[in-house]
């Protein structure tokens, strides 16, 4: 009796009466001991935690943007070469890119880190090269845009326009002297084809002009928008010959005469990427830079097949680092007492950005596939660009709405992606041109003006 007494009063001294007495207003308070004291312990247990608010905290499932799983297609060796790839990519670069794309500038003590990684010029057989699939050459692209797209299009640049402008057109002599230096990084090259008056309409419309003199080409004309240009040693330049109105390409040395170049500025997007306007007056190139298998707009196209494929393979992992970068934030980001990622509208767009991402990867993949079997053909990389791209769009622009205001800072990495994706969007054919090529192949119509 005396403990019974003992306990009543320590309970007693725990209760707050004028608490009590505003709930015994609301509830019967017999009716509610009643209840509760019918309860088992798994009941009491139940609702002691729903009276508490006590949830135990569950981890988040981990971020996994390949949500179907295609590079468990992939063989081991490949799979590893991924990884090393992104590991390289989020120690050396991820931590730099933010100060160097907002003060427009390159990281040029990455050359020799990336020359150590050692996947310049991945897909070609011979010249120091790995000779590997384009299969490979396009997760290597993907994972290099998934950290940073202006990277990954100085990457583009050196490895896939100029190297293969110089692979697929060059002579034997000129493969020997570049394409080891380049894919050792030890050489840079650019690539100009774009005018400042001529974008889509360089297949007829160059107005940079070239003309045989004896042993020498005399190349006048200007060049816009040519990515590594301020730096290179080389530039592949296309212009039209004054004889037979035909597209020739020349390899243009930074030192000759009549060659000058004047950075571009103010850019919105792919800010670490330096854009040069290249102006040719007079500029004398020697016929031994000429590349001797380019000879019509037709080998251009040829180099363009091959590296449109890898400009979706880049919007591929501009979209995803967009994701990866959003769905972290979402389920660290808290609102109203819980992760906005638990919010019914946050769940909508996050899985229509991973619809897109899902859709994209799988095709790119078996774009890759045809590349490989030397089954591809314009308007099978004329299709990936215009709908990955497309989706590439989609997917940064939701990725920058699911995190409100902090979306349009760089310290937040989405803001680069929403604008580095613009220029995704338009470069190595607008979205428009590439339709059209598309729209030939299934009509059997030309659309071209």
């Amino acid at each position: 009796m005396f403990d019974k007494a003992k306990n009543i009063l320590k309970l007693l001294k725990s209760v707050d009466f004028e608490q009590l007495e505003k709930i015994s207003k609301k509830v019967d308070l017999a009716q509610v001991l009643g209840a509760v004291s019918k309860m088992d312990e798994n009941q009491l247990n139940m609702a002691m935690k729903m009276l508490t608010g006590s949830k135990k905290k569950k981890d988040p499932p981990p971020i996994n943007a390949d949500f179907y799983d295609v590079s468990a297609k992939l063989s081991e060796t490949d799979r590893a070469l991924q990884m090393k790839v992104r590991t390289f990519l989020e120690t050396e670069i991820k931590p730099l890119v933010n100060k160097y794309w907002l003060h427009d500038e390159f990281p040029f003590e990455i050359i020799p880190k990336l020359r150590e990684l050692n996947v310049c010029g991945y897909v070609y057989e011979g010249y120091g090269c790995a000779g590997g699939t384009s299969l490979m050459d396009g997760i290597i692209a993907s994972e290099f845009g998934r950290v940073d797209p202006s990277i990954a299009t100085f990457l583009g640049v050196q490895s896939g326009l100029a190297m293969g402008s110089i692979y697929m057109c060059g002579s034997e002599e000129q493969k020997n002297e570049w394409l080891p230096k380049m894919q050792q990084l030890e050489k840079i090259g650019a690539f100009g084809l774009t005018e400042p008056l001529v974008g889509s309409a360089t297949a007829g419309g160059l107005t940079t002009t070239c003309k045989r003199d004896g042993d020498n080409w005399v190349l006048n004309g200007q060049k816009k928008w040519i990515g590594n240009s301020t730096f290179s040693d080389i530039t592949i330049i296309w212009a039209r010959d004054l004889d037979d109105q035909q597209v020739k390409g020349f390899i243009v040395r930074k030192e000759n005469p009549g060659f000058a170049v004047e950075k571009i500025k103010g850019k919105m997007a792919l800010r670490i990427v330096q854009n040069g306007l290249i102006t040719l007056t007079d500029c004398v190139v020697p016929d031994s830079d000429r590349l001797p298998h380019a000879n019509s707009f037709k080998d251009t196209a040829k180099v363009l097949q091959m590296t449109r494929a890898g400009v979706a393979w880049m919007a591929v992992g501009c979209a995803r680092g967009a994701y990866e970068n959003a769905l972290d934030y979402t389920i660290k980001r808290e609102q109203f007492g819980k992760p906005i990622a638990s919010f019914q509208l946050i769940q909508n767009h996050l899985v229509e950005m991973l619809s897109n991402l899902t859709a994209m990867q799988t095709l790119v993949f078996r774009l890759s596939e045809l590349q490989d079997d030397d089954k591809l053909r314009d308007e099978h990389a004329s299709l990936a660009k215009v709908f990955c791209t497309l989706r590439m769009r989609d997917i940064v622009s939701k990725a920058r709405e699911v995190m409100g205001g902090n979306g349009i800072l760089l310290e937040y990495n989405v803001a680069r992606f929403l604008a580095d994706a613009e220029a995704i969007y338009s470069y190595e054919g607008t979205k428009e041109i590439n339709s059209l090529i598309v729209g030939r192949s299934i009509t059997g119509f030309s659309a071209f003006v």
